[in-house]
């Protein structure tokens, strides 16, 4: 009976459904429970757990019930989903779960697909889709940066970046002087090419009452990144790409280069992008 017992494979059932998901798709996590319940049952498993993420993407491991499943892993042996999104969305967290629960000798089924990784083919197929899952992903980062370096060469705008300080974006995604703000951008500029240190300039900055982009206190290190941007001289930097932008510029670009020149004479070893000087990829970049 103790070996009957021992044979009888446990399993957890996993349920997710997000806020989009019930707004689009019309998921229903009783109905999932419902077939995963009969499909254990069809199966001759047991039902060790029961694991329910209501208004959660699948894009991100951070579930609360996932999170306790994966702790509690020791208690079942099979993790069994409805459909191989229901457990994740990114083909990365995916495949780093399915390399963990092989470690351990834990299974993996999902109802719709009929996979089963207790098997050699549910074991192959699962292999073929974790490599096609890899290829999409891989496709869809080389689109991106592709399309992210075309921005950067022809009119600019956000490259998935916050807007610096000084800037927001409009409805187009266009950088837009923000008036209350961009006053102290040229200030902080000129009284630092004027000869002031980074920590009166910051300290000029926190005295107008003004603060850096998230709430941040001014201090040297947020003030440099301002001083070494050259999105305020109407330049867009990405991926050693320094290009004309479409937007507006905050300060000149000899002002900005002055700047950048007592930056690098104060720390030689710091790297900045000069606008009109072409020294070669340590020196800068030119502003074309």
């Amino acid at each position: 009976m103790d070996g009957m017992q021992q044979a009888v494979t446990r399993v957890a059932l996993y349920t997710r459904v997000s806020t989009e998901d019930q707004a689009k798709e019309g998921f229903s996590l009783d109905a999932q429970l419902d077939r995963l319940r009969l499909y254990a049952r069809a199966q001759a498993w047991h039902v060790a757990g029961e694991y329910i993420d209501e208004g959660h993407s699948g894009r991100t491991t951070k579930r609360p019930a996932y999170q306790r499943m994966m702790t509690e892993r020791g208690t079942w042996d099979t993790l069994l989903v409805l459909k191989m999104d229901r457990i994740h969305r990114n083909s990365r967290n995916f495949m780093a779960m399915m390399d963990g629960l092989t470690c351990e000798n834990k299974g993996f089924a999902s109802v719709t697909e009929s996979l089963d990784t207790a098997t050699a083919m549910g074991r192959f197929v699962m292999d073929i889709i974790q490599r096609i899952a890899q290829l999409e992903s891989e496709q869809i980062g080389e689109r991106v940066y592709i399309g992210m370096e075309q921005k950067a060469k022809t009119s600019g705008g956000s490259l998935g970046k916050p807007a610096p300080f000084g800037y927001r974006y409009d409805g187009d995604g266009r950088l837009q002087p923000v008036p209350e703000e961009a006053p102290f951008v040229v200030g902080a500029f000129e009284r630092f090419a004027a000869g002031e240190r980074k920590k009166q300039v910051a300290d000029w900055l926190a005295g107008g009452g003004t603060r850096g982009r998230g709430g941040a206190a001014w201090n040297i290190r947020n003030l440099t990144h301002v001083l070494t941007n050259p999105v305020y001289a109407g330049a867009i930097h990405w991926q050693n790409q320094l290009q004309i932008g479409a937007h507006q510029a905050i300060v000149g670009a000899a002002l900005y280069d002055k700047a950048q020149a007592l930056i690098r004479r104060r720390s030689p070893r710091r790297r900045v992008y000069f606008l009109r000087t072409l020294e070669g990829p340590e020196e800068g970049l030119a502003h074309r």
